[in-house]
């Protein structure tokens, strides 16, 4: 009996050993639990919430609206539509190397083409598959839940005019970065500043919700510029085929408001569409009205009577003598088509003589010439602020000789831009008041600096007249109802020692309505060849429709009735 209560004794010490030492476990890992809760919420809390956003919270950047550009009238010229970016962590996404082959199929890439960049960038986070797909496609890319692919809101560029306001309106990077034109000189105008936002996502990367929103994204502000698209497309229209039709190397036409300066039309050929990046090559974008410098012809003779009638020593009715249809200037030879005699200078600027006007300007002061063509804009840029404008060439007149002063008189030995050149007619046309060049609409009226005196801008723009009227050089320019005054330019382009014989640039330069001008016009044809090559035949009839249109879009009055169509006119008090 003895024995028996031995061994229960020892089984129950055994029994309060064992509960003891169980309980001595689980209250030291209730401690240590507690000890441990304590650690992370108290001691680790701000690292361990760190490491936890880090895995689960992402900034992320909210793409900022470019500002539209736009016409006068409010027609979109340049727009930003939404699409996304595919882009992918490569980190991640070589984790998931058995999805590449369905991701590179609703990608349309080759297959190891994909595998060897996500494997060549392994050290990056950020790598772009493809930019700027339409948001629905993209949308069945993020349907694929692949791991460690994304998309990202971007804007892409859109110009709905195309290339017709190609020239003028530019175009910007894949990064909506101006890159020429006026997304380029109004860059910082039209560009917005990106915002950014924090993200909670899962995970394997994807979207949850937004927390909150860091700063919001300011979007650029629209452009609104001086072209009037009826007017543009008029004259991309008519220039495009004249081009075609002359099979010239290329061409200009310039529109701008005499009263305000603005720029109403400027387009150039040959065109090219930004829309498509594939078809961006310099030669083709770079606008030529504003960049390219030429050799004026008989264009500039206008701006020599202008010198002639401020020196006091013509008069609108002055006589020259041509006779006998030559001069000769130290070793060189200036001749008319025919020996024209004594005429007036409206004669000079109607047949475009040579020897009236070199005698003209020889027997004027250098330095009145030079202020003269300074005064005009000549030998500096417009001010229009367009990107890569040129300020063309004109010496100073120290540096002038009479062979130099003859040449000059019909438009040899200095350069122009289409833009400087209908810039010089339109302060013509405004009475002798400089306005500087706008590519931007321009509210209210623009005070302008006089650089020639109102009463010699009134009789050089009557000479003018003559050169459209039966028997001038610029018939093909008339425009029914409308008096115009104009003058062509036939010159022959230049090249490295010299100046080639069969090679020319037409011209034709004008102003309407005549009675008080409104518009002023410049197109120039580059190396016409399919056998006319005056600016008379080949510039002036652009002019004319570019023209005939223009003024009936700005309904502006007819000032020559006695030619205007009976079935147009309508008589006050009289029943039509």
């Amino acid at each position: 009996m003895k024995a028996r209560g031995t061994d229960q004794d020892g089984h129950l010490r055994t029994f309060r050993w064992r509960s003891a030492l169980v309980l001595g476990l689980v209250l030291t890992g209730a401690a240590l639990l507690a000890a441990r809760a304590v650690e992370l919420q108290l001691v680790d809390r701000h690292f361990l919430m760190q490491q936890g956003d880090e895995r689960a919270l992402r900034v992320v950047t909210i793409a900022a609206h470019r500002g539209e550009i736009l016409d006068r009238n409010g027609e979109p010229l340049a727009i930003s539509t939404p699409v996304d970016s595919v882009w992918v962590n490569p980190k991640v996404l070589h984790d998931n190397l058995d999805q590449l082959p369905e991701l590179a199929r609703a990608l349309h890439i080759d297959e190891q083409r994909l595998a060897r960049r996500i494997t060549s960038n392994l050290d990056r986070e950020f790598l772009y598959l493809v930019r700027q797909m339409p948001p629905d496609q993209a949308a069945r890319i993020k349907d694929l839940g692949i791991p460690g692919v994304y998309l990202a809101r971007e804007y892409q560029r859109f110009y709905p005019a195309g290339e017709v306001a190609g020239h003028v309106v530019g175009f910007t990077t894949i990064d909506d970065r101006g890159q020429s034109g006026l997304e380029l000189s109004y860059d910082q105008v039209l560009n917005g500043v990106d915002g950014e936002k924090r993200i909670l996502q899962d995970m394997y990367g994807h979207y949850v919700q937004d927390v909150d929103t860091i700063r919001p994204p300011r979007p650029g502000r629209d452009l609104v510029t001086s072209i009037d698209l009826r007017i543009q497309y008029l004259a991309y229209r008519a220039l495009k085929a004249a081009v075609q039709e002359n099979k010239a190397r290329a061409g200009s036409v310039t529109v701008i408001d005499c009263d305000t300066g603005e720029v109403l039309a400027m387009v150039d050929q040959p065109s090219f569409n930004p829309n498509d990046r594939d078809q961006l090559e310099p030669e083709l974008y770079r606008n030529r009205a504003a960049t390219d410098i030429f050799e004026p012809g008989s264009s500039v003779k206008p701006f020599i009577i202008a010198a002639a009638l401020t020196s006091g020593l013509y008069r609108a009715d002055s006589v020259v003598d041509t006779s006998p249809g030559f001069l000769k200037v130290a070793d060189k030879v200036f001749e008319d088509e025919h020996d024209l005699g004594p005429i007036n200078l409206a004669t000079i600027l109607a047949k475009s003589s040579n020897v009236g006007a070199a005698k003209v300007a020889l027997s004027l002061p250098p330095e009145l010439i030079w202020q003269t063509l300074t005064h005009l804009g000549f030998g500096q840029v417009t001010g229009s602020d367009f990107p890569g404008e040129s300020a063309g060439i004109l010496t100073n007149y120290t540096h002038w000789r009479p062979i130099g002063i003859a040449t000059l008189s019909h438009g040899y030995g200095l350069s122009v831009t289409p833009l400087q050149l209908a810039h010089a007619y339109a302060t013509i046309g405004s009475y002798g008041l400089d306005r500087p060049v706008s590519l931007v609409r321009v509210d209210g009226p623009v005070p302008g600096v006089r650089v020639l005196r109102a009463g010699v801008a009134r009789s050089l723009i009557g000479l003018m007249q003559h050169v459209v009227d039966a028997g001038g050089t610029g018939t093909k320019a008339a425009v029914v109802g409308y008096q115009v005054a104009g003058k062509t330019g036939t010159a022959w382009k230049s090249f490295a020692g010299g100046y080639s014989t069969n090679k020319y640039m037409a011209v034709f330069a004008g102003l309407v309505p005549a009675s008080h001008p409104k518009l002023a016009t410049v197109v120039v044809i580059d190396e016409p060849s399919a056998g006319e090559y005056y600016g008379g035949d080949v510039a002036a009839p652009v002019f004319s429709s570019v023209m005939t249109g223009a003024l009936r879009l700005l309904d502006v009055p007819p000032d020559d009735l006695e030619n205007l169509p009976a079935a147009t006119v309508v008589r006050v008090g009289v029943p039509p």
